[in-house]
């Protein structure tokens, strides 16, 4: 049997994310502690959706509601959940004034009209996939409020456009959960330890591969995508890329930002502005992507330059490595 020693037993954990937040409050683009404060809510939400869905199957919240979100899709049990769970942390932290949730229609207001920040948010994608035990995860988009404080936040809050983010981020839901965020100065991913109840830093400063051999498209809408989508894929068959799609959005975005590929999500003859929501999915990922050295794009330009126009915009989205994204959009 192999003993460990004291001293290997000894060794240090890691450095967690609260220590991580405090040594980097410094380089934050507004370094006042509420922005550091704001990010623990959100992990702290984080970890009570984990002990959820890891217990989902036991106390009968996985499965369809038997509703619809606003969107129109079918409403998971945990998909009520984890909005109900995140927007309970945002408002007892007491730093956003308002929140926009992919589940509901219109701003939720807080009830802290002084505070300096707004949040959209996908509270739980990819929830369809919760039955089958295959990974999930939330998308969170933070900015910097333009109307008055201690007035309520309005519309103009949200549709300031993906480039005055100030920080965003995703919680990944898989066989280890993990934060990964950025507030404009690199990426870093950190592991929650369930021994601990931390999240400790995993990946520091990710830096995504400028090429990849992967290459995640639902190709079950092959015949329904435009011309170039179609050419680029044949392209990806003659290279012999590995074609990996899990339709969790996150997970796809996850394994390429460390592997390296592109995760195309085409309009189609259904959809044609698209089907991702750009305020709390394109947008937060396309930050992350930029952060990290990758590319985001709607086909036309660069995802973080549109400018928004409602609350539940739609729009296609090629994001990934960088060369990768370019062929895409050379074509």
């Amino acid at each position: 049997m192999n003993v460990r020693t004291a001293q290997e037993l000894a060794l240090p954990v890691g450095v967690t994310l609260d220590r991580f937040i405090m040594h980097s409050q410094s380089a934050f683009p507004y370094a006042t502690g509420e922005l550091s404060q704001l990010l623990r809510d959100i992990a702290l939400a984080g970890k009570i959706i984990n002990r959820e869905i890891n217990r989902a199957g036991l106390v009968d919240i996985a499965g369809a509601n038997g509703t619809e979100n606003v969107q129109g899709e079918n409403q998971q049990k945990l998909d009520i959940v984890a909005n109900i769970r995140f927007i309970r942390a945002l408002k007892n932290g007491g730093e956003v004034c308002a929140i926009l949730s992919e589940e509901d229609e219109d701003i939720i207001h807080t009830g802290n009209n002084h505070g300096k920040y707004v949040v959209a948010m996908d509270p739980l994608d990819g929830s369809s996939n919760i039955d089958v035990n295959v990974s999930i995860g939330t998308i969170f988009s933070i900015y910097r409020r333009v109307t008055l404080i201690s007035e309520p936040a309005s519309m103009a809050d949200f549709l300031q456009g993906g480039r005055k983010q100030i920080a965003a981020g995703y919680i990944l839901y898989g066989s280890s959960t993990m934060l990964v965020y950025s507030t404009g100065d690199g990426v870093n991913g950190f592991t929650y330890d369930h021994s601990l109840g931390e999240f400790i830093l995993s990946h520091k400063n990710i830096c995504s591969p400028a090429h990849g051999n992967i290459y995640s498209v639902n190709e079950g809408h092959y015949n329904s995508y435009p011309p170039f989508v179609k050419n680029y894929i044949s392209h990806c068959k003659s290279k012999s890329y590995s074609g990996r799609y899990i339709g969790s959005l996150v997970g796809d975005f996850h394994r390429n930002l460390l592997k390296g590929g592109v995760y195309l999500y085409p309009s189609t003859k259904t959809d044609p502005k698209g089907k991702l929501r750009l305020l709390y999915e394109c947008y937060p990922l396309a930050f992350i992507a930029e952060k990290s050295g990758g590319k985001a794009s709607d086909g036309f330009g660069n995802i973080l330059d549109i400018i928004p126009d409602s609350f539940h915009q739609r729009s296609p989205i090629y994001i990934g490595s960088a060369e990768m994204v370019k062929d895409v959009i050379k074509l």
